[in-house]
């Protein structure tokens, strides 16, 4: 069931999502060479907890960390360990926060020091879908349009979209109906949500250099690209509203 917030719900996750922005924030500050992603993990947890946040990826289905740090071709769900960063690498870092029983979550890929200009454009790329996909949405607009939106302008620069893993819709808790897909398959369109004002959902492309099938890991979490190409992944957390869509982690 698609729960529509009201105007103090919404005020509480946009609070949330000024923690996960400013986290965010500060990954971009401390993400260098041979900095570990672990380091990137503590410190952010470190962050949002002075502000009054919990971090709520942290026990999550067990997941052990406060944040998800993913690194070349892992797409997503990549723990923090002792792995440093090293100049050419592309990190995707996810953060979630809980604030007042309520969640924010985004997603952005950094570079490390010089990355080559192919990370570079496929980075843009993933970012440029979810600005579109934000553009796109609106009330009483169909939920695969933003969708269709996504897969086009990331298939035509010759990229692919992850199928395995999906945007959702949030609120009181990390995941919540709707599903929302970056690509239209039947299923979306015989199922397809007309999107209402006061409804809150994450959008997330996740799109690889290479093909889009993936696997993952020993570890039960990390989800790499099947062909090891590179992977980016963005995400921000928005409102529906009357005029378009309102982000709430900025």
């Amino acid at each position: 069931m698609i729960v529509r917030k009201s105007p103090r719900e919404i005020e509480i996750m946009r609070e949330a999502g000024k923690i996960v922005a400013g986290a965010l924030r500060l990954a971009k500050e401390i993400a260098k060479r041979n900095v570990t992603t672990e380091f990137l993990n503590d410190e952010i947890e470190r962050y949002i907890v002075s502000k009054g946040g919990i971090p709520v990826f942290k026990g999550y289905r067990g997941f052990p960390k406060s944040i998800c740090a993913s690194i070349n071709e892992e797409v997503v769900h990549g723990i923090p360990g002792q792995r440093k960063l090293k100049d050419g690498d592309i990190l995707s870092i996810d953060v979630g926060v809980g604030y007042k029983k309520y969640v924010a979550d985004a997603a952005l890929t950094l570079p490390i020091g010089e990355i080559s200009h192919e990370a570079k454009r496929l980075m843009n790329v993933c970012e440029e879908s979810l600005d579109l996909a934000i553009k796109a949405a609106k009330s009483n607009q169909k939920l695969s349009v933003i969708s269709r939106t996504i897969q086009e302008y990331v298939e035509k620069h010759d990229y692919s979209v992850v199928r395995n893993y999906t945007g959702h819709g949030i609120g009181r808790s990390m995941h919540e109906d709707p599903q929302v897909p970056n690509f239209v398959s039947k299923s979306l369109l015989e199922a397809d949500v007309i999107l209402m004002s006061g409804v809150t959902i994450a959008i997330e492309p996740m799109i690889c250099m290479g093909k889009c099938e993936t696997e993952v890991l020993g570890n039960k979490w990390t989800v790499v690209t099947k062909d090891r190409k590179l992977s980016a992944h963005f995400e921000h957390t928005i409102v529906i509203t009357d005029d378009g869509a309102d982000i709430l982690t900025l």
